[in-house]
């Protein structure tokens, strides 16, 4: 996910990609605690794609 398409978007579209990450950054972390997550490398992706998203809403809101 880049930046620049994330720019392109409305902000309830961002918001709602916001939501669907931090669910799946919590199902991450689930599977991870029990240990049937395959590839541990997936939650930072998802942290970083939180992080995006959110450095782009802020941005938005400026």
């Amino acid at each position: 996910m880049k930046a620049t398409e994330l720019r392109n978007k409305s902000s309830e579209e961002l918001e709602a990609m916001l939501k669907d990450l931090k669910t799946e950054l919590f199902n991450l972390r689930f599977q991870h605690a029990i240990n049937q997550l395959d590839n541990p490398h997936r939650i930072a992706d998802t942290k970083k794609d939180i992080a995006r998203v959110m450095t782009v809403i802020a941005e938005k809101k400026a």
